[in-house]
């Protein structure tokens, strides 16, 4: 069994407007695995959220991650991937489509929002990716 802590954030300056995603992923003892980002184009907040989660879990499936646990500040995507919220949106019911089927590929997968200050690593990612086009 092989566990990982994943931090995921994606933003966009605009709302819509250039967007990226960070993407931290830890094991469970705390040591960094992997840190990602990467520009995504103009989009949403939401989406980029979402997008985040997608990256982060495709990498978490290429590291051979049997549990995945992922905290993110996006209140909205955590409810909706926990069903406590419907995705109205069609663009995110994509988006949402593609994390259920890649939750296939794990055991077990967790989503749960954190604050904003307990995300500061994947926050950081995301900018830089945003930075790195303006």
């Amino acid at each position: 069994m092989k566990k990982l802590i994943i931090h995921t954030d994606g933003g966009a300056r605009g709302n819509p407007g250039p967007a990226g995603i960070g993407v931290l992923i830890e094991d469970e003892a705390g040591n960094t695995v992997l840190e990602h980002s990467r520009y995504i184009g103009e989009t949403t907040n939401n989406q980029a959220e979402y997008s985040a989660v997608i990256d982060a879990l495709q990498h978490a499936k290429g590291l051979e991650a049997t549990e995945v646990a992922v905290f993110l500040d996006s209140e909205l995507v955590v409810r909706q991937l926990n069903g406590e919220y419907k995705v109205k949106d069609p663009g995110l019911a994509q988006q949402f489509l593609k994390v259920h089927n890649l939750r296939c590929a794990f055991r077990q997968v967790t989503f749960t929002h954190i604050r904003r200050e307990l995300n500061k690593r994947a926050d950081r990612l995301a900018n830089e990716a945003m930075d790195r086009l303006e």
